[in-house]
């Protein structure tokens, strides 16, 4: 009896610390790649810079709340620089797709070893009010090395929500932005 009411208190304590710090409990969210396949040395692939639309280019995750209205949601967050997190899972599916390990994301210090630099205009990421996550994503290929565009490309695209709740529009997203990449990688010859 006395061990739980002093875990119960404990529990309390911590719950009252963790609110009164920051203002409540806040998530964080990352894009995240396709599954796992084995990558080797083969072809360099860069991908970025990475631009994002300026509504999208904070911190919180963003939600329409109805035609032309987004809501910003205050403790669902991007776990890091949203341009970043993207063109590192861009590279990595890429990476994946095309089983090579030598994938970089911008900025990379030098072209060497690099045969295409992909870079994005991430012009809509968010969920709708509908139940679906909508990207429209603009693409250019470049041959390294000179720069010489080889491939360009709008994609644009909706993935239902699995399940209510910032996780599941996460997930939406992350599935959005591999069928991007399964896009540009059909546009690359290996």
């Amino acid at each position: 009896m006395i061990r739980t009411t002093l875990l119960h208190g404990a529990a309390t304590a911590l719950i009252v610390l963790l609110t009164s710090c920051g203002g409540g409990y806040q998530s964080f969210y990352t894009i995240t790649p396709d599954g796992m396949t084995p990558t080797r040395a083969g072809v360099g692939i860069g991908v970025g810079p990475v631009n994002l639309a300026e509504y999208i280019d904070r911190p919180n995750l963003v939600v329409a709340e109805g035609p032309n209205q987004l809501g910003v949601a205050d403790d669902h967050r991007w776990a890091g620089d949203l341009s970043g997190n993207i063109a590192r899972v861009v590279s990595t599916n890429l990476g994946r797709k095309f089983g090579t390990g030598n994938v970089h994301s911008y900025p990379w210090s030098r072209d060497d070893g690099i045969r295409w630099q992909i870079t994005l205009d991430i012009r809509q990421l968010h969920g709708g009010a509908d139940g679906h996550a909508l990207i429209e994503a603009g693409w250019r290929v470049f041959a390294l090395p000179g720069r010489r565009i080889i491939s360009s490309g709008t994609f644009v695209d909706r993935e239902p929500l699995e399940n209510d709740g910032y996780p599941a529009l996460v997930a939406a997203e992350s599935r959005l932005i591999s069928r991007l990449s399964e896009t540009i990688a059909a546009r690359l010859k290996y």
